[in-house]
């Protein structure tokens, strides 16, 4: 965990995105924490930040996935087909704009986190 240790600083980001995840602003908060630990300059925080989002989302992705499997093979109602317009807007609307969420918060806290960083130095 040194200046310059992209992928681990962005790991320790992730891992506290998932522990705050009962806040709203857990991303803004692991991505702080990337780009802080990154010591370098804000623009880098913010890609930092952006990876350990990414990586906070991984979780989320699996448990959606889970809840698909457990849920997939029960029809909606009698005649009906499993899953249906539900999936797709799971898959096609929720799924990505949860990303964004993740990825741009975190991003975002990356960048004031290596801010922080600068000028406190």
């Amino acid at each position: 965990m040194g200046a310059g240790d992209t992928w681990i600083n962005a790991v320790v980001g992730a891992v506290i995105t998932i522990g705050l995840s009962f806040t709203g602003f857990s991303p803004l908060l692991g991505g702080a924490i990337a780009g802080y630990l990154q010591a370098e300059p804000p623009v880098r925080g913010a890609k930092v930040g952006a990876f350990s989002g990414a990586i906070a989302a991984v979780p989320l992705f699996l448990i959606t996935i889970l809840g698909f499997a457990l849920f997939a093979a029960v029809p909606a109602g009698p005649g009906d087909v499993p899953g249906g317009v539900e999936l797709v807007l799971i898959f096609g609307v929720m799924l990505p704009m949860l990303l964004l969420w993740f990825v741009g918060l975190s991003a975002a806290g990356g960048y004031v986190g290596a801010y922080f960083h600068a000028e406190t130095r």
